[in-house]
């Protein structure tokens, strides 16, 4: 493979800048890595900024007990980079993990990764075309693009409830799980039953005393057609990696599928639930609390063949009159009762809605990206933001999906962010700054379709702002969104030449 910085120097000089072309890109996980080898392709050099000592992002942080995907390994994988080694179908963290270090030393990503590296602000100078980025150290960094690939959880999120900080006994969030621990016997209270309760509330109950998990809501949960891989199915695909496509393909169109089931058959959803429901838990009034109230799709189905087991047993409990504070020695619901607990895990999730986190972004005139998104993100196809010119999202605003795998997303949106690069190197660009008006088009067309979908059909869910306004989720089909960003429409952006004036570009 040859050299990346040699062919950017060449294709730099080609283009006349007289100084190389550099992205930057925030973050190490599987959008931050995605995106680095596909400007390896292209031949534009790139830094990504870490703000942790290792890469892997949320499969780095995420290790409770029973953590894994829950989507088929297939398809939860870079189409590009295919491994016949794994283990299962819905890999654990551990496999993803060990996939994305091998898939960095593969591409030889390790010299430009810089881990321990916080990005604290980026600022856009107009009259050089450059983002002026600066670390939480204090550094100072130029790059002619900026790639925000800092996800959508991995802020991990903590409720405002009374008396939270009062608890003497040992407390933390799922994603920040004490290993030190020895639950054997504890007295474990968990608040909340989204994607990571489902997956660590079964193992825990095996060695507990009792685990009492303080409900809002219940979740939609459906079985997992896990199974292990065999032996001889690794070494055919070894042998014939096409074999691996095919199963990638037969796993995308069953996701695609699950989109049409949740708008035409949330039925045969709720069916396979209370199935479920009534093979493992005996008790009906436990089983009557396991009940959503909301329609099949409208927060995220869940996916498990441990969680029913788990419900079943006698020291389970589910308590969903609310929770009133936290006290020295538990939880006190509103009703009086003292729930005296050893442990308690926020299996709370993440700060979903405030997508760049901590790092402040101002764009043309000193913009700022915080104080535009108060009232909900928004990006032109979920990856560039109208006065931020170079600068692009992966897994941004209304671009995650309830049915289909996000690394098919991030792999559209990584291809797009490099189709314009290149053209800024081939065409000796300044910058290009997405319309306002395509911006807006696309914010109206994505929201309308929300509207109809069942994301807004009645619950409260983390796609969501606090007024209601969907902001993490895609609506519609995986492929339409390959369609849509397929290619770069250039009449979306106003582009801007090396000495060219903003205000000539805006009226061409």
């Amino acid at each position: 493979m040859a050299s990346v910085h040699d062919l950017t120097a060449y294709r730099a000089q080609a283009a006349g800048t007289g100084e190389p072309f550099h992205v930057a890109i925030i973050g190490a996980g599987v959008a931050g890595i995605c995106q680095a080898i596909k400007l390896q392709e292209a031949g534009i050099a790139f830094t990504i900024f870490e703000k942790a000592d290792d890469i892997g992002g949320t499969w780095r942080d995420n290790t409770y007990p029973g953590c894994s995907c829950d989507v088929p390994l297939h398809l939860y994988q870079y189409s590009f980079e295919m491994s016949p080694e794994w283990r299962n179908k819905f890999a654990d963290h551990k496999q993803i993990k060990a996939y994305l270090d091998r898939v960095v030393e593969k591409y030889g990503l390790g010299p430009d990764i810089r881990l321990s590296t916080p990005v604290a602000s980026a600022e856009f100078d107009e009259a050089a075309g450059l983002w002026r980025i600066t670390t939480e150290a204090g550094e100072e960094i130029d790059a002619n693009v900026l790639v925000a690939g800092t996800g959508q959880l991995n802020r991990p999120q903590l409720p405002d409830i009374p008396g939270r900080d009062d608890f003497k006994g040992e407390a933390w969030h799922s994603a920040t799980w004490n290993h030190e621990v020895d639950l054997k016997g504890k007295r474990i209270g968990v608040i909340g039953n989204g994607a990571s309760a489902i997956q660590f509330v079964p193992e825990i109950a095996k060695v507990a005393g009792e685990v009492t998990i303080f409900q809002r809501s219940a979740s939609w949960v459906l079985p997992r057609p896990e199974r292990q891989f065999f032996e001889w199915e690794k070494s055919l695909y070894r042998a014939m990696p096409w074999l691996m496509w095919i199963q990638r393909t037969r796993m995308w169109l069953n996701g695609e599928q699950l989109l049409l089931s949740f708008r035409h058959m949330g039925w045969a959803l709720s069916k396979a639930h209370r199935k479920e429901a009534e093979t493992y838990v005996a008790d009906p009034e436990k089983r009557a609390k396991l009940e959503p109230d909301y329609d099949p799709g409208c927060k995220r189905v869940l996916f498990s063949n441990d969680w029913w087991p788990a419900m079943g047993r006698d020291n389970v409990v589910i308590e969903t009159g609310g929770i009133e504070c936290i006290t020295e020695t538990g939880i006190r619901t509103k009703d009086g009762e003292e729930h005296a607990l050893d442990v308690i895990v926020y299996a709370t999730g993440f700060d979903t809605t405030h997508f760049l986190g901590p790092v402040d972004v101002k764009g043309l005139g000193g913009r700022d990206l915080r104080t535009e998104w108060q009232g909900g993100a928004t990006a032109h196809l979920g990856i560039g933001v109208a006065g931020y010119p170079n600068f692009y999202l992966l897994y941004g605003p209304n671009t995650n999906l309830g049915h289909n795998s996000i690394i098919y997303m991030i792999e559209c949106q990584t291809a797009y962010v490099t189709q314009i690069a290149r053209k800024m190197i081939a065409d000796n660009l300044a910058y290009v700054d997405v319309r306002p008006q395509a911006q807006a088009a696309w914010d109206r067309g994505v929201q309308a379709d929300n509207a109809k979908s069942v994301f807004a059909s009645g619950c409260t869910s983390w796609y969501k702002t606090a007024d209601g306004r969907i902001t993490n989720n895609w609506p519609n089909s995986t492929l339409t969104y390959w369609r849509k960003t397929k290619r770069v429409d250039w009449d979306d952006y106003a582009v801007v030449a090396r000495g060219q004036t903003r205000a000539r570009a805006a009226a061409e």
